[in-house]
């Protein structure tokens, strides 16, 4: 592709944006620009791509399954030239520790806890960089990645941590709209929220002994994103404590049916050449922080 059909950054800026968050409001104050703009800014990339990105409704936007392809390649470019800009950035002796994760994980569990973590070792400047498809890490990449996923699936793996339960959770109004007695066989029949084209939702329907079969007609990429639209009452998602911990105790999500099972689990990766010794100073904390926080998982 010639740069003459690069697609304008701040369209794709907005889009990626308003997918992420779930919502023009939202993507409008994350880059401090008007809703309208961000609207505006979405309609000419669409325009320019020719295919429809985002479903509009009073509860916010959804990606449709072109957008979800595109929100992936937007936010892995958006994630290089922010790379670059942190690599251009540093000066004399300051300390980096990059740190690769998914989007959920990223702001549900590590960024709450940046600010305790630094206040350990101040002088160690911290990149958190959200993924939602590496499957490995590379050193000009990352330092090390905390990746949730099957036994084979990933390379590079230095050490595998907890194995959470993985179990379905919904919006308290959503919650109150169904069925006294909802059984998990009786799910398929209510709005489903996808990370993926069914597969997850698949899985587990699978491990707990029910022969279901879904598809997904909508693929939002991010498990962030699927727990927001949870959160927003959109329908019904998968989850594991370590994401959702907090909003089940504060009763912005409810599990809506008993069972729960694992499946993936967390693990750390690291690249091909010997941790630093930040790198190795936080992969002790994070380990023992996760098992302290989830003993026996």
């Amino acid at each position: 592709m010639t740069r003459d059909r690069l697609p304008p950054l701040n369209a794709v800026r907005a889009f990626e944006a308003a997918a992420r968050l779930g919502s023009y409001v939202a993507a409008s104050q994350a880059l401090h620009v008007t809703q309208p703009a961000i609207g505006r800014h979405v309609k000419n990339l669409e325009d320019w791509l020719g295919v429809r990105l985002l479903e509009r409704s009073p509860r916010g936007v959804t990606l449709t399954l072109q957008g979800a392809h595109y929100y992936q390649a937007a936010t892995e470019a958006l994630q290089i030239l922010a790379d670059a800009g942190t690599r251009l950035a540093k000066r004399g002796d300051e300390r980096w520790l990059r740190i690769l994760c998914g989007p959920a994980f990223a702001s549900r569990w590590l960024t709450p806890r940046i600010e305790a973590l630094r206040s350990l070792r101040p002088d160690l400047k911290i990149a958190i960089e959200p993924n939602s498809t590496f499957t490995s890490v590379d050193a000009r990449q990352a330092d090390l990645a905390i990746a949730y996923g099957l036994p084979g699936e990933l390379s590079g793996v230095r050490e595998v941590l907890i194995r959470p339960e993985v179990f379905p959770v919904c919006a308290p109004d959503y919650l109150a709209r169904l069925p006294a007695g909802l059984e998990a066989a009786d799910l398929p029949k209510y709005q489903l929220i996808h990370v993926d084209d069914g597969t997850w939702w698949n899985s587990w329907f699978a491990a707990i002994g029910l022969r279901i079969r879904v598809k997904a007609q909508t693929s939002h990429v991010s498990n962030d994103i699927v727990l927001t639209l949870a959160q927003r009452g959109h329908g019904i998602a998968l989850a594991n404590a370590v994401l959702v911990d907090r909003e089940l105790q504060e009763g912005n999500l409810v599990r809506c049916v008993a069972p729960a099972v694992p499946l993936e689990s967390y693990q750390l990766l690291t690249p091909p050449q010997p941790p630093s010794a930040d790198a190795l100073w936080f992969m002790e904390w994070f380990a023992t922080r996760l098992r302290e926080s989830y003993p026996g998982v």
